[in-house]
């Protein structure tokens, strides 16, 4: 937690409390359910929970603000990131089941109410969110034929709506076919050697490609 505090100073009590549950509840799921691997759930906050907020370093959601999570796995970025804008609205999508079955357990004993999810592809979400969330699910090319049509048009936030997407390496080649991509470093808002490749990239809703 102490990491989490470092970077975050003027979280509720009630974040606080929030925050500090995570680390027993994913020990206590992940001796039922492999979610995370056995290295990582012992820096749970600073490989899963603060890689997640770092997504609010870019971008502080305005309230009533939708984000799809795509591929959560264990309830990451969303969870971590509902805590931290509660009035928001966040839409968590796993197509395994026993997954989704630990992060609707992980967002009830957290108590929130600003959660919901769905065990099934992303193909088969009809709804709009404003921004779409996700770690490195696959390449940008094959994530934004997955998520097409599925971002509302009417922004109102300090970024267009769109994708942010948490990567890590050489990005050049994967993302060369986007014309109005940007890349932001994760080393410039923190300063562990864990985040020294990670990234996060931002793809606006209108996005061009490069013939």
């Amino acid at each position: 937690m102490k990491i989490i505090q470092k970077y975050f100073k003027g979280l509720s009590k009630e974040q606080l409390i929030q925050f500090t549950k995570l680390e027993v509840l994913y020990k206590e799921w992940n001796s039922k359910i492999n979610v995370i691997s056995r290295k990582d759930i012992d820096e749970l906050y600073l490989r899963h929970v603060l890689h997640s907020l770092s997504i609010s370093k870019l971008i502080s959601f305005k309230d009533g603000t939708s984000i799809l999570d795509v591929g959560t796995g264990g309830g990451f970025p969303g969870i971590p990131l509902a805590i931290l804008f509660p009035n928001c609205k966040f839409h968590l999508v796993d197509s395994i089941q026993k997954k989704i079955n630990v992060v609707n357990n992980v967002v009830k004993e957290l108590d929130l109410k600003n959660v919901k999810t769905s065990s099934c592809r992303v193909e088969a979400i009809s709804e709009k969110n404003d921004f779409i969330v996700s770690r490195a699910v696959t390449n940008m090319k094959d994530f934004v034929s997955w998520i097409k049509f599925k971002i509302n048009k009417n922004s109102f936030n300090d970024f267009k709506n769109g994708v942010l997407y948490l990567k890590g390496g050489d990005l050049n080649d994967e993302l060369k076919s986007f014309k109005n991509v940007k890349t932001f470093e994760l080393s410039e808002f923190f300063n562990e050697d864990f985040f020294s490749e990670k990234k996060v990239v931002y793809l606006p809703i209108k996005y061009k490609t490069k013939n």
